[in-house]
């Protein structure tokens, strides 16, 4: 992790082998530096919770995160897809509301809560930096490798690769689980053909 300042407020770069706990420790002797336009780099493969980390300690420290950029990375909002036949991470900078959809070709990175009535399809992975409520395709195409990552997962379906997992008849995972006080991360992968959901830190 690197932190260096801009023209415009400061630059921070997230690499690969950051994890939540590094970033955390890192930025907690440097809080006074993050007070302002923070922009956001991923370079390489990085933790969904090491870029929460980050988001986390600049709201913290009163700072507003200003873009998030990457290689090979388009950033949208929401009412738009990603590139016509592109399989580039997508991020979206806010949360979706009810009616939203996007197909996607390759992953999605929603830096709010997918709220329910919308939907997201992606080739790849689906990393939601809040609450997913919505309905998610992760791996459409039959990827399954593809994960679903939220705080928490609380969608009434999902789906990974060609299988999908609900939640009971009569109900939906967004009553059954209290969404106040701290929003627990959670991991959702095929195992052995099912759909597992667990806590991820």
């Amino acid at each position: 992790m690197k932190l260096r300042g801009t023209l415009g407020g400061m630059n921070l770069l997230l690499e690969p082998g950051d994890t939540a706990d590094s970033v955390s420790q890192a930025l907690a002797s440097r809080a006074e530096l993050l007070g302002m336009n923070v922009t956001l780099e991923v370079q390489g493969d990085a933790e969904p919770a090491a870029l929460e980390a980050a988001l986390s300690a600049i709201r913290a420290a009163g700072g507003t995160p200003g873009r998030v950029r990457a290689p090979r990375v388009t950033v949208t909002g929401p009412g738009t897809s990603g590139e016509e036949g592109s399989a580039r991470t997508v991020i979206l900078p806010h949360g979706l509301r009810a009616g939203f959809r996007g197909e996607y070709r390759g992953s999605v990175v929603i830096l709010g809560d997918v709220n329910p009535g919308a939907e997201v399809v992606a080739g790849g992975d689906v990393i939601v930096m809040g609450a997913l409520r919505g309905v998610v395709h992760a791996g459409f195409g039959g990827n399954a490798d593809a994960i679903v990552w939220a705080r928490p997962i609380a969608s009434a379906q999902i789906r990974i690769g060609d299988a999908v997992a609900r939640a009971p008849e009569g109900s939906s995972l967004s009553t059954m689980r209290k969404l106040e006080g701290p929003n627990e991360a959670e991991l959702a992968r095929l195992q052995g053909g099912t759909i597992v959901i667990e806590p991820h830190r």
